[in-house]
């Protein structure tokens, strides 16, 4: 089951969308009991810091691991498609997982700010694996925040129990239009690459896990250079970023398919955290 005509309008003129289609409750299953595997054997790792988890073997043949078998879900990949064209690119994932009492807050800020693809697009998949609520730090949006195709001004900031220092600055939106994502255990919301987002401190008592993919159109090139020009301390190295092509040919003709991949490989047969190290 595709997108309505009218879940494709939402996303053109508020820049996501909550889609009907929800993950089938065997895959949200696999995908909550393997989430539960790797953060009891990645204990050193920052709950929020999980980059990649698709890249757990095997990653292919019919027991793929549930994050590559998600991010390859034919109605995932056909709500993609509606949007942003059909040829699409994975090029990350991400367990972002605020444990309870303890879940650092996402700053306002927009996702292009820290992307090096040309031109800029992405549509970000984001999965709920526990039940998310304004309690625990659910996602907010600013509904139409996209439309200028701009990046707005972001500073680094200098504020402890981040999940990221770019913070866009206060006089660059209205917070009083912001709308709480809340979603059940299965359902997804698709938001795009210029969307003003963030999200709360996990103060409650209950986890929020959730799982992120994202996905740029192969008209786009992934421009492993411009990681030179980053002013964010994520742990993600995106010079590393192993691509793949799910759907599609290379419009661009640019994205190299193999860089990345066999890092990635070998971390995870080491048994090596599943963290993107640094640059330098």
């Amino acid at each position: 089951m595709g997108l309505s005509k009218a879940e494709i309008d939402h996303y053109r003129e508020q820049g996501y969308v909550i889609p009907r289609t929800r993950l089938p409750e065997e895959v949200l299953a696999r995908l909550r009991a393997s989430l539960d595997r790797l953060l009891a054997a990645y204990t050193d790792v920052a709950q929020e810091d999980i980059a990649n988890p698709h890249m757990l073997p095997p990653v292919h043949g019919s027991d793929m691991n549930p994050f590559m078998a998600a991010a390859r879900h034919p109605q995932i990949l056909d709500m993609l498609e509606q949007l942003i064209g059909p040829d699409l690119v994975l090029w990350i994932t991400r367990v972002l997982c605020k444990p309870a009492a303890k879940g650092r807050e996402v700053p306002w800020h927009q996702d292009g700010e820290y992307w090096p693809m040309r031109p800029l697009a992405t549509c970000s998949v984001w999965i709920a694996l526990d039940p998310v609520s304004i309690a625990n730090g659910c996602m907010r949006f600013i509904p139409g925040s996209h439309r200028q195709q701009e990046l707005y001004r972001h500073h680094v900031s200098g504020r402890d129990n981040l999940v990221l220092n770019l913070e866009l600055d206060q006089d660059q939106f209205d917070e009083a239009r912001a709308v709480n994502v809340e979603l059940e255990p299965g359902q997804m919301s698709l938001h795009d690459v210029r969307l003003i987002h963030g999200s709360a401190a996990n103060t409650s008592g209950q986890r929020r896990a959730a799982l992120i993919m994202r996905y740029m159109p192969a008209t786009s090139h992934y421009d492993r250079s411009l990681v030179t020009q980053r002013r964010d301390n994520t742990p993600f190295n995106i010079f590393h970023q192993p691509l793949w092509l799910v759907r599609g040919v290379d419009r661009s003709g640019r994205n190299d398919f193999q860089h990345g991949h066999a890092q990635w490989e070998e971390r995870y047969a080491r048994g090596l955290a599943p963290v993107m190290e640094s640059e330098g």
